[in-house]
């Protein structure tokens, strides 16, 4: 089977589509955070309210590497559009929602089809852009990505004060339909291949299984225990069925997980780094702000504030980090060089106590900001680069789904380290996570240099 010649959209157009609804599948990872206790005060249930945030970082992921590999079956574009018209009607129904369990159940529809965005949106630079210039695309989505970490809590908290809770989710109706019509008009015609091959539901039902014991256990395993029965019954189930992804996807005749990737070695070593630098990523992102308004006592808006350091040194470091890697001989440079800024800004917040100085906390925000800003997208550019054309959706599934298992790792594991002392252990539970990152600062190294 050939493959179909990707029709060259009008670059500005096909991007401005593809960040709108980045930033909007990015932003409902964050945005309810804030909003939480008066959603639940209206709809009830204060005990199950953390699977209004759980339901959809557990879709999210478990459909990641299906949502890639019908991509590069069926057509990119075809289903960015189904996802992006999925995810709008999802978050009516949040919005809309008239108790928990509508909410949480419309989340994981919100989730599902956020999760498709993202992977597809990432892929969809492969056909826009030639290996020389995924890299400066992809960065600019990594800003987003920072952008609406600290962006997220804020508006939520925003929405939740001035009209209503339920604007955090009705807010994607208006954006995601310019974001829809402009890539209807500016996305390229799909790159397809193998046609008329079967899906694999056997192999894709195995991941999104595996997937949702890994998130379970990292979203749940503070608050259950890691050592208790339900916890580690969740690991025996996640072991088996990970299992059983290799014999199944060797006979799939089109396998939603191409082994044959694993080969290469920069694909898996793009992954693994991408998992270890969303470790570092997630754990600032989210338990900065709590720092900044438990220990130093500002407001969620001025947290905001305050971490402008990171955001500026993030956003400026992914447009460097896209420029530098034009040139595929220096992809090795950078995340070995980002990986081990990654290492320096932990060490530098592994030292913040209730009494440190902000000079000082500003220049460790930027410090960590531009290690995490040269990282995650140079690690998709580098797998993206490293397979063939029919390929690039699976690939890029790959890095995506490894760097959200990093998030949810990252977060739970932070926070049981943090417990509720904030004060006390917000350096050591950063000192904790660095062996991590430091273990893919070495393995960036053996990102394999281009021939």
């Amino acid at each position: 089977m050939t493959l179909d010649t990707p029709v060259r959209p009008a670059v500005r157009p096909a991007m401005t589509a593809l960040i709108l609804a980045v930033l909007l599948a990015a932003l409902d990872q964050t945005i309810v955070s804030t909003a939480l206790p008066r959603i639940a005060g209206d709809l009830g249930g204060f005990r199950d309210i953390a699977w209004i945030t759980a339901s959809y970082l557990l879709a999210s992921t478990a459909a990641t590497p299906l949502w890639g590999k019908l991509g590069d079956l069926l057509g990119r574009k075809r289903l960015y559009l189904v996802a992006t018209t999925a995810f709008l009607i999802a978050s009516a129904l949040c919005g809309l929602a008239g108790d928990l369990p509508q909410l949480i159940a419309a989340r994981a529809a919100q989730g599902l089809a956020g999760g498709g965005m993202i992977v597809l949106t990432f892929a969809l630079v492969g056909d826009i852009a030639g290996p020389a210039d995924r890299g400066r695309y992809q960065g600019r989505f990594g800003s987003v990505y920072g952008v609406a970490s600290i962006a997220g809590p804020l508006l939520g908290g925003l929405f939740t004060d001035q009209l209503s809770w339920r604007w955090a989710f009705l807010v994607n109706v208006p954006v995601g339909l310019v974001a829809l019509v402009l890539a209807a008009r500016a996305l390229p015609a799909a790159v397809r291949e193998q046609q008329r091959a079967r899906i694999d539901y056997p192999g894709a039902l195995l991941l999104a299984g595996a997937a949702t014991a890994l998130v379970l256990i990292t979203s749940f395993g503070p608050r259950w225990d890691w050592t208790s029965p339900g916890t580690l019954a969740l690991a025996a189930a996640a072991t088996v069925l990970i299992g059983l992804v290799v014999p199944v996807e060797r006979r799939a005749a089109a396998p939603v997980l191409p082994l044959s990737m694993f080969a290469s070695r920069t694909v898996v070593v793009a992954a693994l780094v991408g998992f270890a630098a969303n470790v570092a990523m997630f754990s600032a992102l989210v338990y900065l702000p709590t720092y900044l308004q438990v220990v130093d006592g500002v407001s969620a808006t001025l947290s905001g504030v305050h971490l402008l350091p990171l955001v500026i040194g993030l956003v400026v470091s992914q447009s460097l980090a896209g420029r530098w890697v034009a040139n595929p001989a220096r992809l090795r440079a950078v995340l070995v060089t980002g990986m081990a800024v990654n290492v320096a800004g932990l060490l530098l917040l592994s030292t913040l106590t209730a009494g440190t100085a902000q000079l000082a906390l500003t220049a460790y925000f930027l410090v960590a900001g531009i290690g995490i800003g040269m990282v995650p997208m140079v690690a998709l550019t580098a797998a993206q680069n490293a397979v063939p054309a029919g390929d690039i959706g699976a690939a890029s599934a790959v890095v995506t789904f490894a760097r959200s298992i990093g998030a949810a790792f990252g977060v739970a594991v932070f926070g049981s380290l943090l417990g509720a002392d904030v004060a006390r252990h917000i350096g050591s539970a950063f000192l904790w996570i660095t062996p991590v990152v430091v273990l893919g600062t070495v393995l960036a190294a053996l990102v394999k240099r281009p021939a």
